[in-house]
């Protein structure tokens, strides 16, 4: 079967264990890559491919603000254009709309056999993960990492105005490691792609440069996009 990817052939020539993050990206910021980023550095991941969603099943109802994918997956790519652990995946859209994370996940394995995949989510999506289509497939095939939004804090840092982000890793083997405890605090960015959005639109620009990339804060401004 050709290859779907474009990344360079060492990604696929190796065993490696890959974390997939998949998401509509609407666009990708700060708090994406950086937590992307961290969860490499632990080694419970060699890299984190992020899986530019065509259309989320749970989020029909805002696809008419989402840009055209491939415009997603653009913004993307300049995002992590440094990062040497991360790598942006056009490999959903080649699949049957709509995407679902099952699917995609078994697709990866049939066309990557000398990876072992992970998935990324966040605790809002953990939360109604029992929503998902094979739900219990996924935990019984997947290792899973959550991320927790409401991260923990202590005095040294709510005086520097820092919190911190609770991140698990969930096994398919029912052995479940605290990141966050047995390795490396996680900076929690209290951010989200529609606050960006509502940035553009308000023109607080200021704001959201401060969490993109400026490749990708430009190409936004440039096009006009969430005006």
């Amino acid at each position: 079967m050709a290859h779907r990817h474009k990344f360079h052939q060492a990604t696929m020539s190796t065993l490696k264990t890959i974390g997939i993050y998949g998401g509509t990206f609407n666009p990708i910021h700060i708090g994406h890559t950086s937590l992307a980023q961290a969860i490499c550095e632990t080694g419970v991941v060699d890299e984190v491919w992020f899986m530019v969603s065509p259309l989320n099943p749970l989020k029909k109802d805002s696809s008419k603000i989402i840009l055209p994918t491939d415009t997603r997956i653009k913004m993307a790519r300049m995002a992590v254009k440094n990062c040497s652990c991360l790598n942006v995946s056009d490999f959903e859209t080649k699949l049957p709309v709509p995407s679902y994370t099952i699917t995609t996940l078994t697709e990866l394995k049939k066309e990557f056999p000398q990876n072992i995949f992970s998935l990324l989510v966040g605790e809002d999506n953990w939360q109604r993960f029992g929503q998902w289509y094979h739900a219990d497939e996924i935990k019984a095939n997947f290792d899973i990492i959550v991320y927790g939004r409401n991260g923990e804090q202590n005095d040294a840092a709510i005086n520097k105005n820092v919190s911190w982000a609770q991140v698990t890793l969930y096994k398919k083997d029912g052995n479940d490691v605290r990141l966050s405890s047995n390795y490396k605090k996680f900076k929690l960015f209290d951010i989200s792609s529609t606050q960006i959005r509502e940035a553009f639109k308000s023109r607080n620009l200021p704001f959201a440069a401060k969490w993109l990339h400026p490749d990708v804060f430009r190409f936004i401004l440039e096009n006009g996009f969430f005006a």
